[in-house]
């Protein structure tokens, strides 16, 4: 009996750790880093002017960094281009916009994909997908629907996803 329960730990240890998460945050610089955990990081200014990360708020004035979801997958996919990472947005800014917008376009772009992505999982491991009427009621979809409604979803999680 040990032996499964170890086992079944041992899978479903495999398998969160391939379902991981990439955060991003932008310095004062504009530049945009990339993290495997969503736990906090801190930032201040000391007495010299200089600007200080830690994931412990080691200052008096020092403040949360916002993060933000990124994609699905590790940073080592992320850094080679290539695996489950699925980058959002064009990493460029475009022409007159400046590093804040930029950061809160890409924000709001990893927001929506991620958001795309859940529904599309949803439907993925619904037993029935429906329609909910005015009313209340439900009025389950044909396969064809079903079908149509699992290509349109993933053709959104693809353009947002991009």
């Amino acid at each position: 009996m040990n032996r499964i329960l170890a086992i079944i730990m041992l899978t479903c240890g495999f398998s969160l750790s391939a379902n991981a998460d990439i955060w991003m945050w932008q310095d004062e610089n504009g530049d945009t880093h990339f993290v495997n955990s969503n736990a906090a990081i801190y930032t201040w200014l000391d007495e010299d002017g200089k600007r200080h990360y830690a994931d412990v708020p080691e200052h008096e004035d020092a403040v949360s960094i916002e993060l933000v979801w990124h994609s699905a997958g590790n940073i080592a996919d992320l850094q080679q281009g290539g695996g489950s990472a699925q980058q959002s947005g064009s990493n460029e800014a475009y022409p007159g916009e400046t590093p804040e917008e930029r950061f809160e376009r890409e924000q709001a772009e990893a927001y929506y994909c991620k958001r795309a992505q859940e529904i599309y999982d949803s439907y993925l491991n619904a037993p029935r997908l429906y329609k909910t009427q005015d009313d209340g009621t439900r009025v389950y979809l044909s396969a064809e629907e079903s079908g149509k409604t699992l290509l349109e979803t993933k053709k959104r999680v693809d353009e947002l996803c991009q």
